[in-house]
């Protein structure tokens, strides 16, 4: 007797997971540029890999878990673009308020993203793990 697991699945359409894996290189090229100080190659990669994760966070946003996931992924990205720009056009060291430089302001990003994985682990998940209550006669 065959038993069905009762395991959900995610399958990614080809197209998208082609998306997904090409994001991964231009992701890699932007911190390569930023590594090597290669400015115009390193601007030019900001676009198609945010863009990308953007996109891939509008796709998944039907599934709670992946969008928390991938809206922390935009706004990390969002973040470490920042904190290159700031490197390449040297404002990272320069003094903001008391003494938060350019560089800290990608804070911002880092924590807002980390701000919507803490919710979706400590509300969400939790309402999604809770059993459903059944009233009993």
């Amino acid at each position: 007797m065959a038993t069905e697991s009762s395991d959900a699945h995610y399958v990614i359409p080809a197209a998208y997971r082609r998306m997904e894996n090409l994001h991964i290189v231009f992701w890699l090229l932007k911190d390569v540029s930023w590594c090597m100080v290669w400015k115009p190659l390193g601007l030019a990669m900001i676009v198609p890999t945010l863009a990308i994760a953007i996109i891939i966070s509008w796709r998944t946003r039907h599934l709670v878990s992946e969008l928390a996931h991938n809206l922390a992924i935009v706004l990390w990205i969002s973040a470490n673009s920042y904190w290159m720009i700031s490197e390449f056009f040297h404002f990272d060291e320069v003094l903001v308020w008391h003494s938060v430089t350019g560089k800290h302001l990608a804070l911002v990003p880092f924590g807002a993203g980390l701000a919507v994985l803490a919710y979706y682990y400590l509300v969400q998940k939790r309402r999604e793990n809770r059993p459903e209550q059944v009233a009993t006669l």
